[in-house]
């Protein structure tokens, strides 16, 4: 009898186990498939790298429109960064007027994905590249991803399946796909409309502007393709950020290769995006970690790019210029834009390197703890950046603008003060748990005879 009672109590402690288990997968299934739908990141090695940061800076060596007379700012990574400007305004207005269910991590991660793909082909002529793509589709793209196996090998396997494929599968993801081929077509036809003037003697020229209005036409059932086709205000505030294209960083220092403030909010932009991914960030999460980098720079475009020994010259200088930010913003950019944009775009632009999220729709700073846990989580609204994390990406963007300048012989006090000091500043630092102070290490130190 006490045999059997002892089986029977048995089983009952294992299914009691058991119904635990099933308990604590039920309550916790949120977090689990966030885990889960993160955790390749957590395998293999970083993509937060020398090489893969390197791989990014080879756009601003890609000159667009090379065999045309053009000004300076026309690289494709210039051009990139606008197409993913230009495309949040696609897909707002594609929300806003057509109530469309979008997948904004799907729309960052295809310009991501496009943006090596084009790194890789480099300016190939379009209609060269659309024969190519048509007749050897497949055999050009199974190149191009062994090209980036070789030039990027810390690519995460998985980040690399998805990579291939958005190319090898055209038929999925339609929407954002198409939004991303209006995005590209419009910063082409932004830049077209420059040298235009410029070239209207050279053969085909007008045969190039045909084929790019007929690009464009095909893409005219977006309603944002209809507004900027209007030529008023949105399509204004397009030619706006497009002077970011124009502006140089380190203006005080000759550089190769010259970067813009546009083609540096893209990479702040990309790696805020893996960093977002290896802290297992929610999607929402990561999104907003990829348009605050993009837009974090968007009032320079008003008050043009202050150097920081200028800021800091001065105790208040620093507020002075943000009030004068906040200002030129609110009278000159917002109106360019629906009203019910304005929080967004405010959001992204103030108080840009805080730890924040939105509560009753009111921005409140909050620590790295908070964003790892309570709100990181879809469909609640928090709207949560990591601030502190893309301070360390606009950081480490600026560390490898002087380096790859110096490393091809080209530097000044400037450059080498800047790198000396952002080294020092980062020297094992981790932000969110990410190392940055390890990444700075895999740039070796330069000898310069200044």
């Amino acid at each position: 009898m006490c045999k059997k009672i002892n089986a029977f109590l048995k089983k009952l402690q294992e299914r009691q186990k058991k119904q635990r288990i099933l308990n604590f997968i039920k309550n916790n299934l949120g977090i689990l498939l966030i885990f889960m739908k993160n955790a390749y990141f957590l395998r293999g090695e970083k993509m937060l790298s020398k090489k893969f940061i390197e791989f990014l800076f080879e756009g601003a060596h890609i000159q667009r429109w090379n065999d045309h007379i053009r000004p300076n700012g026309f690289t494709e990574l210039d051009k990139q960064a606008h197409k993913m400007m230009i495309l949040y305004i696609l897909a707002k207005y594609e929300e806003q007027d057509h109530g469309a269910k979008l997948n904004w991590r799907v729309l960052i991660e295809g310009g991501i994905f496009e943006f090596m793909h084009r790194i890789i082909l480099t300016d190939i002529k379009p209609p060269i590249y659309h024969e190519l793509m048509r007749v050897h589709g497949r055999k050009l793209n199974a190149w191009i991803y062994s090209q980036l196996e070789r030039r990027v090998p810390e690519l995460d396997e998985v980040f690399f399946d998805k990579l291939k494929r958005w190319f090898d599968y055209p038929e999925e993801n339609r929407l954002e796909k198409k939004l991303l081929r209006a995005a590209h077509y419009l910063a082409t036809q932004w830049e077209f409309g420059i040298i235009y003037h410029f070239n209207q003697a050279i053969y085909g020229i007008d045969a190039t502007k045909a084929a790019i209005e007929s690009n464009i036409e095909d893409h005219y059932d977006l309603a944002g393709v209809q507004k900027i086709s209007l030529k008023g205000k949105t399509s204004k505030f397009i030619d706006l950020v497009g002077q970011l294209r124009f502006q140089k960083r380190w203006a005080q220092s000759p550089r190769v290769p010259e970067t813009s403030v546009m083609g540096h909010v893209l990479i702040v932009a990309i790696l805020g995006y893996f960093c977002a991914v290896e802290m297992n960030a929610c999607d929402e999460r990561v999104v907003n970690d990829f348009l605050c980098g993009l837009f974090h720079d968007l009032p320079e475009v008003l008050t043009r790019d202050i150097i920081s020994p200028v800021k800091t010259s001065v105790e208040g200088l620093d507020d002075l210029i943000k009030d004068i930010e906040k200002r030129q913003v609110a009278e000159k950019l917002l109106p360019l834009l629906p009203w019910g944009w304005h929080e967004e775009i405010i959001y992204f632009t103030q108080n840009e390197f805080t730890n924040r999220v939105m509560l009753d729709g009111v921005p409140a700073e909050v620590s790295e703890e908070e964003l790892n846990g309570k709100y990181n989580v879809d469909g609640h609204g928090y709207k949560a950046v990591d601030g502190r994390m893309l301070k360390g990406c606009d950081h480490l963007a600026a560390f490898v603008e002087a380096y790859l300048s110096t490393e091809y012989g080209i530097t000044s006090k400037h450059l080498l003060n800047g790198m000396a000091d952002l080294r020092e500043k980062y020297k094992n630092k981790t932000i969110a748990g990410i190392n940055f102070g390890t990444v700075y290490d895999e740039f070796p130190e330069l000898k310069t005879n200044l």
